[in-house]
């Protein structure tokens, strides 16, 4: 796969707690310059970011992240907030302690919430994998593929482990086949990015393809 395709799947993600407005806009000027599908941003910087690329880049956010255990009426703040800012799309985080107690129909419930908060934008939702087991795996795909979200993500990279290539084909496989699936977390080669698009990924979270990018150009 030409390095160019990988690009435009990517979400160029800067979500570091320290980051500032010239890491930002170096982020932004990086996905303007590769193509990538999007920048991946703290919410506080959308409505500067947006400003920034006009046109030029889709401006991807987050709520209720890291941990998905804020309230429902406070993630679908922060997506209205969001996309009253000029965010294309928001990547929110489930609550996973509710999964663990077996509260599937209020997990999708506030997922469809969040998404009405959305409106026509994108809706990305981490399941964050690497705390689920096999079978709470499963039922999340199929709660996902109800819910009105567009996509279902593997992880945050805040927690114990990022994506895995098991568990893009198991969400592939117990998918809806409307709903997309993002790979996030740890992916930082050429080898992981066309792996997982090959197990039916369409979209990356990372920041580290733009990196090999500038690599291959002769730039640090």
């Amino acid at each position: 796969m030409e390095l160019s395709e990988i690009l435009s799947r990517c979400d160029h993600t800067l979500l570091k707690t320290d980051a500032t407005w010239d890491d930002i806009r170096a982020v932004c000027d990086d996905g303007i310059r590769f193509h990538t599908a999007t920048v991946c941003i703290p919410a506080s910087f959308v409505r500067e970011a947006k400003a920034y690329v006009g046109d030029r880049l889709k401006i991807c956010t987050v709520a209720g992240f890291p941990n998905g255990y804020s309230t429902t009426a406070a993630k679908c703040f922060e997506a209205k907030d969001a996309v009253a800012n000029g965010a294309d799309e928001v990547d929110m985080v489930v609550n996973v302690g509710w999964i663990k107690d077996g509260r599937f129909d209020d997990v999708q419930n506030e997922i469809h919430a969040v998404k009405e908060a959305c409106g026509s934008h994108i809706l990305k939702v981490i399941i964050e994998t690497c705390l689920l087991t096999e079978e709470e795996k499963i039922r999340m795909c199929e709660v996902v593929s109800r819910s009105g979200a567009d996509f279902i993500k593997t992880s945050t990279g805040f927690s114990t482990g990022g994506a895995t290539r098991e568990d893009v084909a198991l969400m592939r496989a117990h998918s809806a086949p409307h709903l997309q699936v993002k790979a996030a977390g740890g992916i930082s080669t050429l080898e992981d990015a066309e792996a997982y698009l090959a197990l039916g990924a369409t979209r990356l979270g990372t920041s580290r393809i733009v990196k090999i990018a500038k690599a291959a150009l002769g730039e640090a």
